[in-house]
């Protein structure tokens, strides 16, 4: 296994992604990955969501996959715009699906100091 094969992992995977506006919308969860045999793997989509949960963490992420919903967003990786300290995307987080849980409770959240956009 090559180096960079390697850090995709260790530079995407459960990175916060931010929106083309800056907004925080989720964390990478997984990546989905084809090449067939002989053929150069290629991540095609970040994945995002409780559902995809159990696929990294066992019956644990079963568990919390469950209580979390089992939502479960592919993001296409031409969507995405920069890989930073966060994934950044070209579009907003509305286009894609994402942020839903932060809509619903972005009436608490920005009651905490510090805890707002």
């Amino acid at each position: 296994m090559s180096t960079s094969e390697i850090d995709i992992g260790l530079q995407v995977l459960d990175r916060q992604l931010l929106d083309k506006n800056g907004r925080r919308c989720g964390k990478v969860d997984d990546l989905a990955i084809e090449g067939g045999v002989g053929e150069v793997p290629e991540v095609v989509a970040v994945l995002v969501g409780p559902g995809y949960w159990a696929q990294r963490a066992g019956w644990i992420g079963k568990l919390a996959g469950l209580i979390g919903g089992g939502r479960c967003v592919r993001v296409d990786w031409r969507d995405v715009h920069r890989i930073d300290s966060a994934v950044e995307l070209k579009r907003e987080a509305t286009e894609l699906g994402l942020g839903r849980g932060d809509d619903r409770l972005r009436r608490y959240l920005d009651k905490i100091p510090g805890a707002g956009r």
